[in-house]
């Protein structure tokens, strides 16, 4: 009965008509973002930010959560039609998608991936529904300590998994907890790395940080490498937009599978929908009764990696509603924007704010369905965006980059700070440096200074503390063997060939 109950209330929220609209304007812009090449979701939700200031808690996060699974979907059209995927989680589709495309079968490709997503959000809304509230009430019995493991668990995943140079991910993460130090201490109430400037002493703002590592970052690389578009063709669609008997066929094993695995793996901290998409191609080479086709035109590289990131996407929310830990860099900013809406995600949101849990889970199931219906009829429209001029794309993310940041303090100080990290994050992006990881070590460092200190206090001081909980061992021991990654498995390998060596007579 509390499950229905729930339901109801979610829906009574979500089904408001400025709700509905604001979900229907989110998976619409976010499609925008995915079909765009060079913006987004992690750029895309953290110019929107702005606009959400003057909305309810539930209305924004409905907003920014309809960019999120709208973005994902978005890249798949461009991926298929012109082989540019409009995000990272988009690359594997452009794989067996685009070939499809060019053998004109454009049609069945961008349907199998519209409907490949419907299936897997519509699978981990459920999942959120079902086990959320189950995770939450775990989650209540951590403390301090169990809290400090698992924030350090989510750093390390995301570290690990955030580029190809774990030296490069750890700078990254670093610098962001860095930036989280910038202010009041938490404790004695001294200043702290504010060089005497009274403005720093709330802290870097979350707002100033995003948009200018992410939104004018990309306005540099734009500026530097303007390309022309690529021209699409129409004809490449004229087979229509369903699917053959024979693709249904297909069409459903290869889904589950994407699913499945795009929920479990794109869920856990840090992996994201990039990571999913991947782990699912690699799936379909090993069970799909058409692997040898894969590579070639198979409609399993569409269907596998497009229900794998999507699911991705709700695994992500999980976390970030449950345990207040981001899953990817989007979820990251999202969990930025709720805490400045006075908001703090974990255990106790679906006891204290059950009306913003449920009212966003009622929204997810209502976007996938505005995601299906919309995106089909309007293929044509996203081909037509890739012919807007890069310039101008590029003017718009300027214009909303200044406006937003200004705007939330009327501070010059805030534009310069924007444009400096704007210039930092041009020179990571040259230099192979992974941003995520800053900002998650941004959005968690206060956390995880508040949860150590209260663990020390408990403890008398004793680092055994984080050792004598098995809970809090757990995530450490996770935290080790993902942050040593790189280190082991070489070894592993090596030590295998070396036992493999058939011995001298």
């Amino acid at each position: 009965m509390d499950l229905l109950h729930n339901i109801a209330l979610g829906f009574s929220v979500a089904g408001t008509p400025f709700n509905l609209l604001l979900a229907f304007v989110g998976v619409f812009l976010g499609t925008v973002i995915g079909v765009l090449p060079g913006i987004g979701p992690m750029t895309g939700v953290a110019l929107l930010i702005p606009i959400c200031f003057g909305l309810p808690p539930s209305s924004a996060i409905i907003l920014m959560a309809g960019i999120y699974y709208g973005a994902m979907y978005g890249g798949s059209t461009t991926s298929i039609l012109v082989n540019t995927p409009g995000e990272s989680s988009s690359v594997v589709t452009c794989i067996d998608g685009h070939e499809m495309a060019k053998q004109g079968r454009a049609g069945p490709a961008l349907a199998a991936a519209a409907i490949g997503s419907f299936v897997a959000g519509t699978f981990a809304t459920i999942m959120l529904m079902a086990f959320g509230p189950l995770l939450a009430q775990v989650a209540l019995k951590f403390g301090p300590p169990e809290f400090f493991a698992l924030m350090v668990m989510g750093l390390t995943v995301v570290t690990s998994l955030a580029g190809r140079s774990m030296l490069k991910a750890v700078f990254s993460t670093l610098f962001g907890l860095a930036i989280a130090m910038v202010g009041i201490d938490l404790q004695s109430g001294v200043q702290r790395f504010t060089f005497g400037n009274i403005q720093f002493m709330d802290g870097i703002e979350f707002l100033v940080v995003a948009i200018g590592i992410f939104a004018l970052t990309e306005v540099f690389i734009n500026i530097a490498e303007m390309k022309n578009p690529k021209e699409v063709s129409m004809e490449k669609i004229k087979g229509g937009l369903w699917l053959t008997k024979e693709d249904w066929k297909r069409f459903w094993p290869s889904s589950i599978r994407g699913t499945l695995s795009g929920f479990f793996v794109g869920g856990i901290a840090g992996a994201g929908a990039a990571v999913a998409s991947f782990v699912s191609y690699g799936i379909e080479k090993r069970f799909s009764k058409h692997r040898k086709e894969l590579g070639t035109g198979a409609i399993e590289g569409v269907t596998g990696p497009e229900s794998a990131n999507n699911a991705a996407a709700g695994g992500s929310l999980i976390y970030l509603l449950c345990l207040g830990i981001p899953g990817s860099g989007t979820t990251a900013i999202m969990l930025g924007a709720l805490m400045m809406f006075g908001l703090q995600p974990g255990p106790l949101l679906f006891t204290q704010q059950p009306a913003f849990v449920w009212g966003l889970i009622a929204s997810m199931y209502i976007g996938n369905i505005m995601l299906l219906v919309l995106n089909l009829p309007l293929v044509g429209m996203w081909v037509k965006l890739l012919k807007v001029p890069e310039y101008l794309l590029t003017l718009f993310i300027l214009i909303f980059s200044f406006l937003g940041v200004y705007t939330m303090n009327n501070s010059v100080q805030d534009l310069v700070l924007m444009v400096i990290f704007g210039i930092v994050g041009y020179g990571m992006k040259r230099a192979d440096v992974p941003a995520a990881p800053i900002i998650l070590g941004m959005v968690l460092g206060k956390q995880m200074e508040e949860k150590f200190r209260q663990s020390m206090v408990i403890s008398d001081g004793s680092f055994g503390i984080f050792f004598s909980r098995p809970i809090a061992v757990v995530f450490l021991f996770i935290a080790f063997l993902s942050i040593t990654n790189p280190y082991w498995k070489p070894a592993i390998n090596g030590a295998k060939r070396l036992l493999s060596k058939p011995k001298a007579a």
